[in-house]
C-alpha cells in the first residue's frame, strides 16, 4: 500500500482502498486549490466513512469556495460539488447521503443556496441522483478532460428543511 494512503487511513482512523488512487486528480485539484488559497480548506474533500464497518466508501468534495467566476453565469453565490463512491459501494445510497449532507453544511454554515453539479450525460447513476435531488439541466459544457458534461442546478430556499 502506498505510504501516503496508510498514513491517510491512520489519520482517519480508517480502511481506505487503494481504489482512492486510482482518480487522484479530484485530491491533486483540492490540494492545488488549498495552495493558491488556505480558506479554501472547508470546502475541501472529505472522506465518506462507514463507521460501524470503519470503512472509507468515497468521497465528497466542492470544486471551490462559493461564488467563483466560472459559475457566476449559472447563479449568483453558487458553489459545484462532486462525488466519488468506490465501485464495491455503488448502489446503496451513500452518494445521495453524502451530497444532501454537503449541502446542508453549506447551508447552515454559510448561507449558500445554489449548488451546481456537473455531470457526463454516460453517466447515468449520477443523473438518475441529482435529478431525485431536485436538480434542473441548465446548460452543457465541454471539459477539457471530461469531456461533455451536463449542467444542473439546484436552489435551496433559506426556509426549505431537508
Amino acid at each position: 500500500m502506498n505510504k501516503n494512503l496508510a498514513e491517510a487511513a491512520h489519520l482517519l482512523k480508517t480502511q481506505i482502498p487503494v481504489e482512492l488512487l486510482d482518480y487522484p486528480s479530484s485530491l491533486q485539484y483540492a490540494l492545488k486549490q488549498f495552495e493558491a488559497d488556505e480558506s479554501y480548506l472547508p470546502w475541501a474533500a472529505r472522506a465518506i466513512i462507514l463507521p460501524e464497518a470503519n470503512q472509507m466508501v468515497g468521497l465528497v468534495r466542492f470544486h471551490s469556495q462559493p461564488n467563483p467566476e466560472y459559475l457566476k453565469d449559472y447563479a449568483s453565490h453558487a458553489v459545484e460539488f462532486g462525488y466519488q463512491i468506490f465501485k464495491d459501494y455503488r448502489k446503496n445510497g451513500y452518494a445521495t447521503e453524502a451530497v444532501i449532507a454537503l449541502m446542508d453544511w453549506a447551508k447552515t454554515t454559510f448561507g449558500v443556496v445554489n449548488f451546481i453539479a456537473s455531470v457526463s450525460p454516460d453517466n447515468k447513476d449520477s443523473l438518475k441522483l441529482i435529478s431525485g435531488l431536485g436538480f434542473k439541466k441548465i446548460g452543457e459544457v465541454m471539459d477539457e478532460r471530461d469531456g461533455l458534461e451536463y449542467i444542473f442546478l439546484k436552489h435551496i430556499r433559506h426556509d426549505e428543511v431537508r
